[in-house]
């Protein structure tokens, strides 16, 4: 099945690529036109026109080089696609009146962005199945940038929709997660306006308050299931910890906790195991929590 895929994924990027090709040769007579009106040197104005196309095909080549390691390659994505706004752009200034012309200029780079940032996703899914056929603890948890613009949108139209209700979740949300200084979280308790900052960092795992619920009800902490669950798939003594981060990962995702504080939290209780200074059991009197 894999090897199927691949035939279909090499397949669209041989297409791409003909669509890159096409796409850069519309943009190119556009940006021609506008750069030599201005600067009256025709190399200068081929060369400079050629610039943000050349730069879009760069940084896609990039993002799929590291996709087909299964990395993210969200800079590469973000300055393809920065790229292509650059040329679209242009190409919409070069555009007659009306919305036809400007269809017609900023079709083929909107279509070329669309089909870049969709391809370099499907290679770093190939790459994340394939490693995980090969028994890697590699785990796919990032969003494509696609999705990530659609959030954002989403975001601002409920922004728009609902202002009031949409600043006051943002704002909370801001108080919640930002610390009110270097490795200290404050502890937002109701009808207070501003955080309490607990006289020890807060574990990362669970708000502070969510934590004493689950204690009171005797309830393991997902903290707690991060480290059970690590401990039972993988000797964390032995465990290079250049294999941390995806092992915390993978957990993460299957008991549905923060992808970023899992690998914090594991890393950091590695590194004590590792060097002595962590016991095997949790302390008692304190229900499993440091």
């Amino acid at each position: 099945m894999i090897l199927r895929a691949s035939w279909w994924l090499r397949g669209a990027a041989a297409v791409l690529g003909l669509l890159a090709a096409a796409a850069a040769a519309v943009s190119w007579q556009a940006q021609y036109v506008m750069v030599a009106d201005i600067k009256h040197a025709q190399a200068i104005a081929a060369i400079e026109a050629a610039i943000p196309d050349a730069g879009a095909l760069i940084f896609a080549a990039l993002g799929v080089a590291l996709a087909l390691h299964g990395r993210r390659a969200l800079r590469p994505r973000v300055l393809n696609a920065a790229c292509i706004a650059i040329s679209l752009t242009m190409n919409a200034m070069a555009a007659g009146r009306g919305w036809r012309d400007l269809a017609i200029w900023v079709m083929p780079a909107v279509i070329y962005a669309l089909a870049s940032d969709t391809l370099i996703g499907m290679v770093r899914t190939q790459a994340v199945a394939r490693q995980r056929a090969d028994s890697s603890s590699l785990d796919d948890d990032s969003a494509d940038l696609l999705t990530a613009l659609g959030g954002a949108a989403l975001w601002l139209l409920r922004l728009i929709l609902a202002g009031p209700s949409t600043l006051r979740g943002f704002r909370t949300w801001v108080i919640e997660e930002c610390p009110v200084a270097p490795g200290r979280k404050g502890v937002v308790r109701a009808g207070s306006a501003l955080p309490v900052v607990s006289a020890r960092p807060a574990p990362a795992g669970l708000p502070a308050q969510g934590q004493q619920r689950r204690r009171r009800a005797g309830l393991p902490t997902r903290r707690d299931q991060l480290l059970s669950l690590a401990s039972d798939r993988r000797d964390l003594v032995s465990l290079p910890l250049g294999e941390v981060s995806r092992l915390a990962t993978a957990l993460a995702r299957e008991i549905g906790y923060s992808a970023g504080t899992a690998r914090r939290e594991l890393i950091r209780h590695v590194r004590e195991l590792q060097s002595g200074s962590a016991v095997s059991g949790p302390p008692e009197g304190k229900d499993g929590d440091e």
